[in-house]
């Protein structure tokens, strides 16, 4: 049974809503890799970290964050795996990172090159990552304050990611298409949204793999 790996942060650990922070809601258990693996028939690996990042080390979580850590240690734990995707970028806008959209897509770009790398396509033996752009998070609720004006510059750094990944040949899904954040806290989504989100993206996949 072909084998895929979902690399991401919080949104696809499976991260409820939250009215307060902490939050003591339980994890999601129809998360969006579940439902899209569900659907492909193929076996997850889930690798989701709520506060993951493409690029920083977070001085309130831990420099464990840094996505360029963690992407290393999910291929060579794994595997072999059919297919990869990456969601990451959420994090990234978080206001005391004050980073600018190319720099978040450079790092994109970085994950992109470490999966297309002839070490790690050696090592599995060949699979196709693909680059999902999450739903573009706002300030609202009990992280208004984390993210203030990660709204006003969302758009620029999915555009930027979007240019990193055709610059590689590699196939994007743009989440926004199908989904939206919640209202509640403006980064996360819904058990529905989950739902939505799985069957989306398992729907790509099987067209991707069509064209191939």
């Amino acid at each position: 049974m072909p084998l895929i790996l979902t690399f991401g942060d919080s949104n696809t650990h499976g991260v409820q809503p939250m009215r307060t922070r902490p939050t003591d809601l339980p994890r999601l258990t129809r998360r969006w890799p579940v439902v899209m693996a569900d659907v492909l028939g193929w076996d997850v690996v889930e690798e989701g970290l709520p506060g993951r990042t493409f690029a920083f080390p977070d001085p309130e979580m831990g420099p464990h964050m840094d996505g360029r850590i963690g992407l290393f240690t999910a291929l060579e734990s794994h595997g072999p795996i059919d297919a990869m995707t990456i969601m990451l970028g959420t994090n990234d806008l978080k206001a005391h990172f004050e980073a600018a959209p190319e720099d978040i897509a450079a790092a994109c770009g970085f994950h992109l090159d470490v999966a297309l790398s002839e070490e790690m396509q050696a090592r599995h033996g060949g699979f196709e990552p693909f680059l999902i752009l999450p739903p573009r998070p706002h300030a609202a609720g009990c992280l208004a304050e984390t993210y203030i004006g990660a709204a006003d510059k969302a758009q620029a750094v999915q555009d930027a990611m979007r240019a990193e990944a055709d610059a590689r040949d590699v196939a994007v899904f743009d989440a926004n298409e199908v989904i939206s954040v919640s209202d509640l806290d403006g980064v996360h989504f819904d058990a529905a949204a989950h739902e939505a989100l799985g069957q989306a993206v398992a729907g790509f996949i099987l067209s991707e793999i069509a064209e191939d």
